[in-house]
């Protein structure tokens, strides 16, 4: 199943244009080093002892219950991978409107398509409180 892919200009042209709104599949406490300004955090796999990542069972739940199945969705992570599976995922489960920002909040490294936060997009260290993992998954059944 294909996910379109945007840049992280295009994705900001999205939620300010058209409002998308950013989803941010990134872990709790990358989330909380920094993520796009008004983003909302949904992780696809949590952090775990000695930075082990697993997935998260409550994925798809959460997002169901914080979001509608056609709400225009952009998914983010660190450098692409995890948000292109989470998008995988969500179209799978039936949300119609997702696309994937491709090079995630950091970028994939040196001589690769930069991210969010080198491409000088803005940046917030404070998430909003209705849009943290806690609240949304307390949305949840």
């Amino acid at each position: 199943m294909g996910v379109k892919r945007v840049s992280p200009e295009e994705a900001r042209e999205l939620m300010d244009q058209q409002g998308y709104a950013y989803v941010d599949v990134r872990s709790i406490p990358e989330f909380e080093a920094g993520h796009p300004a008004g983003a909302y955090n949904v992780p696809v796999l949590h952090m775990g002892p000695g930075g082990r990542m697993a997935p998260n069972p409550d994925f798809l739940g959460v997002m169901e219950a914080g979001f509608a199945k056609n709400a225009t969705i952009v998914v983010g992570c660190r450098s692409g991978g995890r948000s292109l599976q989470a998008a995988m995922m969500l179209a799978a489960s039936g949300f119609t409107n997702v696309v994937d920002q491709r090079a995630g909040f950091e970028g994939m490294g040196p001589g690769s398509e930069p991210g969010w936060r080198p491409k000088g997009l803005p940046v917030s260290l404070k998430g909003d409180p209705e849009r943290t993992y806690e609240s949304l998954k307390a949305k949840a059944p």
